[in-house]
């Protein structure tokens, strides 16, 4: 299996892009420009020379077609332009969306939230994909860049996901749980989504308080691998 990052070479995309990488999976990093995922493939590769990975760069396009799994993380400000890239490639897929409507893409503090008329990032990026038989699934939205990136720390957080298709999620978890230390909630239908990311902007802002770049979430108190 091949997982593509797309919008891969951000903090957040690489840093799934290591973890998974490290975890044995089969990574392309994905970019809106090839050269730059190439460089970039090219440093990780020297950063993680101790580990035997397989990993390589590609334009967004070329990483949704050799992709069997694909992990979107773009701002929001380029959610629709990437996808208008990859929607050729995606039918029968799975899409992990880790888009935030976080403020700062008109312009606004990084801790407040955009209200979006599909309810959530998620949402929106199902609603544009539309007809193409992929299963849109909200992922890595409360999982800090920081966290992600320190290698080989584990990350003491729990994903929540949400999407309409369990089979998917099952998949999704099974995927995300290779990178040591993260537990999958099911949260539920994608339309949940929308507390899911609201969580983030509140998340980052704590983080900004408390002068920390590893804070996350952890849900006690209930069994969710029932």
């Amino acid at each position: 299996m091949t997982v593509s990052v797309i919008g891969g070479t951000g903090p957040q995309g690489l840093g799934i892009a290591k973890r998974l990488a490290i975890a044995g999976e089969e990574v392309i990093v994905g970019s809106r420009k090839e050269e730059k995922a190439i460089k970039i493939v090219e440093e990780t590769l020297e950063e993680l020379k101790d580990y035997d990975i397989k990993i390589k760069g590609l334009a967004n396009g070329d990483a949704a077609k050799e992709g069997d799994i694909l992990i979107m993380t773009v701002p929001l400000q380029a959610q629709s332009a990437t996808l208008k890239t990859i929607k050729p490639f995606v039918k029968g897929k799975i899409l992990l969306d880790a888009t935030v409507p976080l403020e700062t893409a008109i312009g606004g503090k990084v801790s407040r939230i955009i209200k979006l008329p599909e309810g959530s990032a998620a949402e929106r990026t199902a609603q544009l994909l539309e007809g193409e038989d992929v299963k849109v699934i909200a992922a890595f939205n409360n999982i800090s860049n920081s966290l992600l990136l320190n290698i080989p720390e584990p990350i003491d957080c729990d994903c929540i996901i949400a999407g309409d298709d369990k089979d998917s999620k099952d998949i999704a978890k099974d995927l995300i749980e290779k990178i040591p230390g993260i537990n999958v909630i099911d949260a539920g239908a994608l339309e949940k989504a929308q507390l899911i990311e609201v969580v983030t902007p509140l998340l980052i802002g704590l983080n900004i308080k408390y002068k920390s770049q590893f804070g996350g979430f952890r849900l006690t108190g209930i069994d969710y691998n029932k």
